[in-house]
């Protein structure tokens, strides 16, 4: 069977370090609606966009300049019948050289076509990763989601997340 997690890969003409920095801040790309810590093993930080997406991570490998993986502890859409899809999934940005630049290989580890959410997060995470992460990146400057109100409360208190 064909490995069917969803990948995309880029390559930049700047340093392993130049792409773990950028990776390792997602509110430069991802969203400015992150709180936590996004750049030490066994971080935890969640993301929120309005009521539409929650997801708690965790840090499970940080290897500077060469791996990062989020575990995706908690996840909830408001769009698909299963709203918790992405948990126990893992997020994996490896960092390797490659002709003289490097390259950026993503992998989001159990994102798989079978999900309802696929087609979605297949675009979602294409466009983050091709365009606003190497954006930030190649110009310093991404275009994470803004920080936006109504954050979900429920399943805030429910995950025992800090509340602002």
């Amino acid at each position: 069977m064909d490995n069917q997690n969803f990948t995309t890969t880029i390559l930049v003409d700047k340093t392993p370090k130049e792409v773990f920095n950028a990776i390792t801040n997602p509110r430069g790309w991802w969203s400015e609606q992150i709180e936590g810590s996004t750049n030490k093993q066994n971080d935890e930080f969640t993301y929120q966009y309005k009521d539409v997406h929650i997801s708690k991570m965790k840090l499970e490998e940080v290897v500077p300049n060469k791996k990062v993986v989020w575990r995706v502890l908690n996840n909830h859409f408001n769009f698909i019948e299963d709203k918790s899809e992405w948990v126990g999934t893992r997020i994996i940005f490896d960092i390797s050289e490659k002709d003289g630049k490097t390259q950026l290989h993503f992998t989001h580890e159990g994102l798989v076509p079978q999900y309802e959410c696929y087609q979605v997060c297949n675009d979602a995470w294409t466009s983050y990763i091709q365009g606003s992460l190497k954006s930030l990146i190649t110009t310093g400057k991404g275009q994470p989601n803004t920080k936006e109100e109504g954050l979900n409360t429920e399943l805030i208190e429910q995950w025992g997340l800090p509340k602002k």
